[in-house]
């Protein structure tokens, strides 16, 4: 295991409480302030008591560094090298693709494009639970009208029963960052409240996420999908059913991720061996071959990438000239789209 306790960019230990992990048993630790914890034993996530604590804010460390210009990113790529989750083949060429796009075709200057992998040596730019906190604080801190936001996560997620009575099919969605068996991973209604409740009025957020499990982590009120009764794209209600506010402060966020059945994948292609995630690869080919396009045809372009097995995996930027193999590992079987409000989506134009 990497040296976790020293990635928390300045925090030190605290006792830790003891969770009897759900499936098999084994006793896991829980950190303070945990709302889920993962086992070493049979990697089963399970909840620890007091669901309805509300998320401490994780303020960034004076030398997190970062611009504050009107566009700003947060990058995340975990391939969990030398931990004990199986080790991803993508994340890395994920973060490198989509920090290319942004700043070569949306105008993202790159010190508003904060990174964080694995293979940072900084340890402020180490995925960990806390840096990944900060980095999404970072990110909404001070916002204001005209700002446009991206976060984008590749790695593993994973699911945890809901005790609380929001989710409609009993199930929190969560991201794993790289210490998760020791700090827990990051739930849904955690990253909700980080970065879409402070949204204001005049702000957008798109998110892209591609883990497992991921088609909901960021709890928004609506999800947009392809219907298999009417063959075409349509709004569902996804509201809590306990009456609990998911929406922003005024402003739009919108969370394109992939329905998914949680299995790996590979879409093998003739050249190096080099990986691209499938639901990045298909946004980031959708966009490129279309950079002025719809929500609603940008979701179809996808899917038909996905579908064709990726295609030719010509994606530019730094990694993407040496990409020939696409790697499915979040399983995704169709893109998604959830929101904090509904919208023709046939009609609203595609912008970062």
């Amino acid at each position: 295991m990497r040296r976790s306790a020293a990635m928390n960019c300045g925090s030190g230990p605290a006792p830790a409480t003891m969770v009897r992990c759900r499936q098999c048993s084994a006793s896991v630790a829980a950190p303070p302030g945990a709302r889920a914890v993962q086992c070493m034993q049979c990697c089963c996530v399970t909840r620890v008591g007091g669901a309805g604590r509300q998320l401490s804010v994780v303020r960034p460390i004076p030398n997190f560094g970062g611009g504050r210009g009107k566009k700003r990113a947060v990058l995340v790529g975990i391939k969990y090298t030398n931990t004990r989750a199986c080790e991803l083949r993508g994340p890395i060429n994920d973060v490198k693709c989509m920090r290319y796009l942004l700043t070569e075709r949306f105008g993202f200057a790159n010190d508003c494009v904060l990174i964080l992998t694995d293979e940072e040596r900084d340890p402020c730019r180490q995925p960990t639970k806390n840096n990944i906190r900060m980095a999404m604080n970072w990110l909404v801190q001070g916002c204001s009208s005209g700002d446009s936001l991206v976060f984008q996560f590749s790695g593993a997620g994973v699911q945890v029963p809901d005790c609380s009575g929001e989710e409609r099919d009993g199930m929190d969605e969560a991201i794993c960052p790289l210490d998760s068996f020791q700090q827990g991973p990051i739930l849904d209604d955690e990253i909700n409240q980080a970065i879409v409740r402070p949204l204001v009025h005049g702000v957008k957020l798109h998110a892209i996420v591609d883990a497992c499990h991921s088609a909901t982590v960021l709890d928004l009120p609506y999800q947009c999908t392809f219907s298999k009764q009417y063959g075409c794209l349509r709004w569902r209600d996804e509201r809590p059913l306990n009456g609990a506010f998911k929406g922003t402060s005024g402003g739009q966020a919108v969370l394109i991720s992939g329905s998914s059945n949680g299995k790996t994948q590979m879409n093998m292609m003739p050249g190096p061996d080099v990986t691209v995630g499938a639901m990045t690869h298909s946004f980031i080919r959708a966009v490129e071959c279309e950079p002025r396009t719809t929500y609603g045809h940008l979701l179809t372009s996808m899917r038909t990438i996905m579908r064709n097995g990726g295609g030719n995996c010509n994606l530019q930027g730094p990694a993407g000239g040496c990409i020939r193999k696409v790697a499915n590992f979040s399983g995704v079987e169709e893109p998604q789209l959830s929101s904090a409000c509904k919208f023709d989506i046939h009609r609203e134009p595609f912008c970062m």
